[in-house]
């Protein structure tokens, strides 16, 4: 899989409002062991509060509406995030 960039703005399948991509494979608390492919906010409020962040998975992703910039520290970020579960 590849993951989007930092920016993005996706809906999801169940989703009425678009969300912006501001994180990737992260855990919604400390110490768990679920990890989410992304973590988004409402766009375009932004971020408003914790209530208000989603973690989703790739595969709950309806619609791409704007992808957000690649870059060299993008590809290289997109490198890390493919390190395998057994490292």
């Amino acid at each position: 899989m590849k993951y989007y960039p930092i920016g993005t703005v996706v809906v999801l399948k169940e989703g009425t409002w678009p969300l912006m991509i501001y994180a990737r494979q992260q855990s919604p608390k400390r110490n768990s062991e679920k990890v989410y492919d992304y973590v988004g906010c409402l766009y375009p409020q932004g971020y408003i509060d914790k209530n208000y962040i989603v973690f989703f998975e790739h595969k709950d992703i309806d619609t791409v509406l704007h992808q957000g910039m690649s870059s060299i520290a993008e590809t290289e970020m997109e490198k890390m995030l493919h390190i395998p579960e057994s490292a």
